[in-house]
């Protein structure tokens, strides 16, 4: 995967924008500024890209337990975010677009029924 595969995957969804909330090289994606997904642009340049999206807890566990290439969010609460090694190469796209999915629909769900309602 290729990062700007990434960024038009999550640029694509209802209601995404791109930000630099935390410095010129971590890349954050939010619905209606609420971030779902953020990448270190330093780790794509580096060849050891990554992805941190938010998860479900229970999900997150076993996410965790099956694939060594998952583990508990890098400087995020752990217990409801996952961060994606996507260098170890051991998880197919369609996985990755699954748990980017995953991450965006929790956020949506988390928004008011007014805010969800100008996604439609």
């Amino acid at each position: 995967m290729h990062i700007e595969q990434l960024r038009e995957y999550c640029l694509n969804k209802k209601g995404v924008t791109e930000h630099f909330p935390f410095d010129e090289t971590t890349l954050v994606f939010k619905v209606l500024g609420k971030m779902y997904a953020l990448t270190s642009l330093k780790n794509w340049e580096a060849g050891t890209p990554s992805i941190n999206l938010k998860c479900n807890p229970d999900y997150a566990q076993e996410l965790r337990a099956a694939y060594k290439s998952i583990e508990p969010g890098y400087h995020m609460n752990k217990k409801h975010w996952n961060t994606i090694q996507l260098h170890q190469n051991n998880l197919p796209p369609k996985f990755i677009f699954e748990l980017i999915d995953h991450s965006y629909d929790l956020v949506v769900k988390g928004l008011t029924k007014k805010q969800r309602g100008s996604l439609l």
